[in-house]
């Protein structure tokens, strides 16, 4: 089983999106104010979550490294948006994690306000990549993000990480309760897409899909 529930407009297996993942990828900068931000030359992706949802792990399995993006079990390791370089034909951002972060309000506050600006401000923004834990499912920080997402004009595709930890009923279970809450906003990709970065199911359609965000399409 690669998935349980994919998105209607998934991508046929693809040779490019696989062969991008596993070209030299290159930490370009961490970005704590909107000032920092690098100049968008390349398309680009998001990655978000909440605090430990397994964001740095699924980012490390996609690109079958070990340590691109840091993992930590501490929640809100992820302190500042992470850009990385993918062949120079991609850039990957890896967001702070929100929810129970531990972490200072006020730092906490500076992160909220910098992905706000982030997402409203990115032109070549072309999609957002949400990470949901399928053992706890949708949360109010994660509708939370949905509407911010919404507001933004942000597309999104939800990813339901750690699919490995629950029984295939279980897990179809809960793609059902995901989809039915994405159909209220209207910024989200129907479907979502099943991950583990342990058992590594769905990351090939995970690759597949980042090959189609480029603007170069050949090897």
């Amino acid at each position: 089983m690669n998935s349980v529930k994919e998105a209607a407009s998934d991508p046929q297996p693809d040779a490019f999106g696989r062969w991008l993942c596993a070209q030299q990828v290159t930490f370009m900068l961490g970005v704590a104010s909107l000032g920092q931000l690098p100049p968008e030359n390349l398309p680009e992706i998001c990655f978000a979550g909440r605090s430990n949802v397994g964001k740095s792990s699924l980012i490390n399995a996609v690109l079958g490294r070990k340590s691109v993006a840091r993992t930590s079990n501490t929640p809100g390791r992820t302190q500042q948006l992470n850009f990385f370089d993918l062949a120079g034909r991609l850039t990957l951002v890896d967001l702070p994690g929100y929810g129970f972060a531990k972490a200072p309000k006020q730092m906490v506050a500076q992160w909220t306000e910098l992905l706000q600006d982030y997402l409203r401000g990115r032109v070549r923004l072309k999609r957002a990549f949400l990470l949901i834990d399928c053992r706890h499912g949708v949360k109010k920080t994660d509708e939370a993000m949905m509407t911010l997402l919404d507001q933004a004009a942000v597309p999104y595709q939800v990813i339901v990480t750690k699919a490995d930890k629950l029984r295939p009923g279980a897990l179809t279970k809960r793609a059902d309760e995901v989809e039915a809450t994405l159909k209220k906003h209207p910024a989200a990709l129907p479907g979502v897409l099943m991950t583990s970065s342990q058992t590594f199911i769905g990351i090939d359609q995970l690759r597949d899909q980042l090959g189609t965000l480029t603007d170069r399409k050949e090897i």
